[in-house]
């Protein structure tokens, strides 16, 4: 034991180092906690702190350290994230499980160290250190020093009260030996050291962010007849950082700034291609092209806006007082919570902070639920409607945040008329703005849904260079039949999603979400209510006039949208394409004679072939040669009308080409 505590006296007395304990703590909802630690070194002192393995990529990420009155940190040194055992190999002397102080003084020959044995002190250099033989009934351990003066003296350490390296480079090196042996066997624990300007008193404050649970928030709310209710909110904590806090000035912060985990503490060596130099060849001169532009110049940090910084300084003011915020209940409701919260409400940039107005302390490993906020706010009764959710919609109420805070993201457990009614769940709620919270089912109120589509309309029709674009419209119609089976009037908010594409042409909406339509409904007593929500959907269908018929385009002329000239164009167009029809019509029919009359041809001479070879058959060849120039008369007449009737299609076409590229409507 005398020698434990000898050593350890080595070890305080070489050189101290103080811990600096939480002052404050401030929680986020990404998983991350900002801790600030504070206190006074003496001279000759070091701030010590530890932290587990996995947070010191935050800590080196984030960490911040200062010195009041100006003071100089001199350097920040942390233990390697190399394993212990490999990391104790490095120095020059070893600890072992029951090693004797003789056998770590030997192996420290030509150490300057002073001992005191009685109430001599002694100080001189290491020339060796034995234990006595193994013989002997009582063991002694015997170090031998070298005087300033030469002189070599043999002393007992059984009989040393203390002793003391002289060099201070071997005394930190001790320190820190121990210090991993301690860090080992405390969770792996990783430590830091913050060197200051030692020949004063002076005062150092830390800061630093490493990942933490993240706070949450939980409601009451009670509602009041008269409409209304309290809301009270409490802020869950949870300590898992390894130690106590105690009295810190605790805050938490509702929003998600970016963080994310850079791997800084594992030593990170870059691969090295291997060059060597061809000794048998004699280098050739190597030319190197100019730049082009100057040198990269950083970026200069924006200068903080003053707002933001009398923020940042501004010190934090006092809740107001619980009368403020406590008044009676109302009748037939459970009593509000003695508890009366103490926070400060604050901007943080775009986060907002709760500040509690007085230390908390939390053990290690416990959590807390604190009190953040109790206000009366505006809340309104109503029902709310969801497709998909059945028949009956849901008892919810419609909270405004009237607080002048922003709410933190939680849930709700409500009451009412002196009882449990539901839980309800919110996202965050900035100052102002309302959310509706549906917290149970009411049974005293139908809805049913009917379904009714039309065929679609041409709203309007567009042309330009050829492109006819007709835009056409589909009406739908969803009918909600409301039954309100209890003798009390009720607010119905009916919730239909708004569908990609359509457009909410009747009613009005009350509101809209991101994805849906609300609409507003009274019920009376016992009464029947119908809502019918009349959508639309608007698509465009396009075509080249070239390919439409004259029957297509004589529709198209009917319709009401067309402006008086586009009408007269289109119908001008209408009437050119029915002249083209007519005449493919005639060509066709030409065509198709042409082709009967040269069939008969060939059948007639096939038969004048055979009747040649026959006797007494020249009267029927003669009737078959007559037949045949009639043939051929109507087919010269034929193809002369065809080529006519060609010739006409292809002006035709042309004016119906020339009129398409300059009608525009």
């Amino acid at each position: 034991m005398q020698k434990v505590l000898g050593w350890l006296l080595v070890a305080a007395v070489a050189g101290a180092a103080a811990e600096l304990p939480v002052r404050r703590v401030v929680l986020y909802k990404h998983g991350v906690g900002y801790f600030e630690r504070s206190g006074e070194l003496q001279p000759g002192e070091e701030a010590w702190l530890e932290f587990k393995a996995e947070e010191m990529d935050d800590v080196l990420k984030s960490f911040l350290v200062q010195e009041a009155e100006g003071g100089r940190i001199t350097a920040i040194r942390y233990d390697s994230s190399l394993p212990i055992d490999v990391r104790l190999r490095e120095f020059p002397f070893k600890l072992g499980d029951g090693q004797p102080v003789s056998a770590l003084l030997d192996s420290l020959k030509g150490a300057r160290i002073e001992i005191q044995l009685g109430n001599q002190t002694f100080a001189g250099v290491i020339v060796g250190a034995r234990r006595s033989a193994p013989e002997a009934q009582l063991e002694r351990e015997w170090l031998t020093l070298v005087g300033d003066n030469g002189e070599l003296r043999t002393l007992e350490l059984t009989a040393a009260s203390w002793l003391r390296f002289q060099d201070e480079r071997l005394a930190r090196l001790f320190r820190e030996y121990l210090a991993l042996q301690g860090g080992a066997r405390i969770r792996q624990a990783r430590a830091l050291l913050i060197e200051a300007d030692n020949s004063r008193r002076r005062k150092i404050t830390a800061a630093y962010v490493i990942p933490v649970p993240v706070w949450k928030s939980s409601y009451r709310l009670n509602l009041e007849s008269n409409g209304g209710g309290l809301l009270e909110g409490w802020a869950i904590v949870d300590n898992t950082s390894g130690e106590d806090w105690s009295s810190v000035n605790l805050s938490v912060v509702s929003g998600r700034p970016i963080s994310f985990i850079s791997r800084l503490y594992e030593p990170k060596f870059v691969s090295r291609p291997e060059a060597k130099l061809p000794e048998e060849l004699a280098q050739g001169p190597v030319l190197h092209p100019g730049a082009i532009g100057g040198l990269a110049v950083e970026a200069e940090a924006p200068e903080e806006p003053p707002a933001a910084r009398e923020r940042r300084q501004a010190a934090p003011l006092r809740a107001p007082a619980a009368a403020d915020l406590a008044q009676p209940p109302a009748a037939g409701l459970p009593a509000a919570s003695s508890v009366v919260p103490e926070t400060e409400a604050r901007e943080a940039g775009e986060l907002f902070a709760y500040d509690f107005a007085h230390p908390v302390t939390i053990r290690d490993g416990q959590s807390a639920m604190l009190p953040f906020v109790q206000q009366r706010v505006s809340a309104r009764k109503l029902l709310i409607y969801l497709e998909g959710r059945g028949e009956s919609p849901l008892n919810a109420v419609e909270l405004i945040n009237d607080t002048g805070k922003t709410l933190d993201g939680g849930p709700v457990t409500v009451y009412e008329a002196g009882a449990y009614a539901g839980e309800a769940l919110f996202g965050t709620l900035k100052a102002g703005d309302k959310r509706l919270l549906s917290y149970g089912v009411d049974l005293g109120t139908r809805v049913t849904t009917q379904f009714e589509s039309g065929g679609s309309l041409v709203r309007e029709v567009h042309l330009r260079r050829g492109v006819l674009t007709v835009r056409q419209v589909v009406r739908e119609i969803r009918n909600y039949t409301i039954r309100n089976a209890e003798q009390k009037p009720k607010t119905l908010v009916v919730e239909q999603p708004a569908r990609p594409g359509f457009q909410l042409i009747e009613p009005k909406p009350a509101e809209t979400t991101a994805g849906a339509y609300r609409f507003e409904v009274k019920l009376a007593a016992g009464a029947v209510e119908k809502l019918p929500v009349i959508e639309e959907r608007v698509f465009d269908n396009t075509y080249a006039v070239t390919n439409l018929t004259p029957d297509v385009l004589a529709s198209y002329v009917q319709n009401k949208s067309l402006s008086p000239a586009a009408r007269t164009q289109l119908e001008a167009l209408g009437k050119l394409k029915r002249r083209v029809s007519d005449l493919d019509s005639e060509i066709t029919r030409l065509e198709r004679r042409a082709n009967e009359i040269a069939g008969d041809q060939a059948r007639i001479r096939q038969n004048i072939e055979s009747l040649n070879r026959v006797t007494g058959q020249q009267a029927q060849v003669q009737k078959y040669a007559e037949q045949l120039a009639a043939g051929e008369v109507e087919l010269t007449a034929a193809r002369d009308r065809l080529a006519e009737l060609r010739s006409q299609r292809t002006a035709l076409e042309a004016e119906v080409n020339s009129l398409i590229e300059k009608i525009e409507f």
